[in-house]
């Protein structure tokens, strides 16, 4: 077997564990594949590390593994890594280099990358506080099916009193979502005076409590 197929079997084989819940063996056949030169199993590595999957919690040693897997062009590598720039986990806080990797994971199709760098223009996070720019991250990474980037696109034109605009965007987030993000917008629509909101908020607690018992993980 070439070095590149026993390492998209040794991924493979990772990620079932994974999805079993067998952490420690999802790491060693991580492990097995990136020492056959495959990144995306070096940044899977990291994030065993990071959330203590199979192995003790280190989230220092998660950043050196993303890093090893962002320097060789991986962009959830870069993603994850500048997630741990932006909360200062495993590295010391710094927003701008949060916000080149964000761009580089971005630039690599990462579409969270797009919300991401959207929240630190809109909080000021590297220099001044910027909405126009950050509407343009949210939208563009709306336009790349993130839900997070349409909930956030959507909490603007809100504002803006576009209720009909946020409405097709929350059913958008509402469409590309995962269980967490729906209990989430749930959450944050509860309440709402506006009868399309509190029926999106309605659809939202039934996607998120239909996930839970299912049992599914997210």
């Amino acid at each position: 077997m070439s070095a590149p197929d026993a390492a998209e079997a040794a991924l493979a084989l990772g990620q079932s564990a994974l999805d079993r819940g067998d952490g420690a063996g999802a790491f060693g056949w991580f492990m097995a594949a990136a020492r056959h030169g495959d990144l995306r199993a070096l940044n899977m590595a990291g994030r065993c590390h990071e959330h203590g999957w199979g192995v003790p919690a280190d989230a220092a040693r998660a950043a050196a593994l993303y890093r090893a897997a962002a320097a060789g062009g991986d962009a959830w590598a870069a993603f994850n890594l500048a997630d741990l720039y932006a909360r200062g986990e495993g590295v010391a806080r710094d927003d701008a280099a949060a916000h080149a990797l964000y761009a580089g994971a971005a630039r690599g199709g990462v579409a969270k990358a797009l919300n991401m760098l959207g929240l630190l223009a809109e909080e000021g996070r590297g220099g001044p506080a910027d909405t126009a720019a950050a509407r343009a991250y949210f939208r563009a990474g709306a336009a790349a099916g993130d839900c997070w980037a349409a909930f956030n696109e959507a909490r603007h034109l809100l504002a803006e009193g576009e209720r009909g605009a946020a409405a097709a965007r929350l059913e958008q987030a509402l469409a590309a979502g995962y269980p967490g993000f729906h209990a989430a917008m749930a959450a944050a629509l509860e309440g709402a005076a506006d009868p399309a909101l509190a029926a999106l908020a309605r659809r939202a607690r039934r996607l998120a409590g239909a996930a839970g018992k299912s049992g599914r993980a997210q």
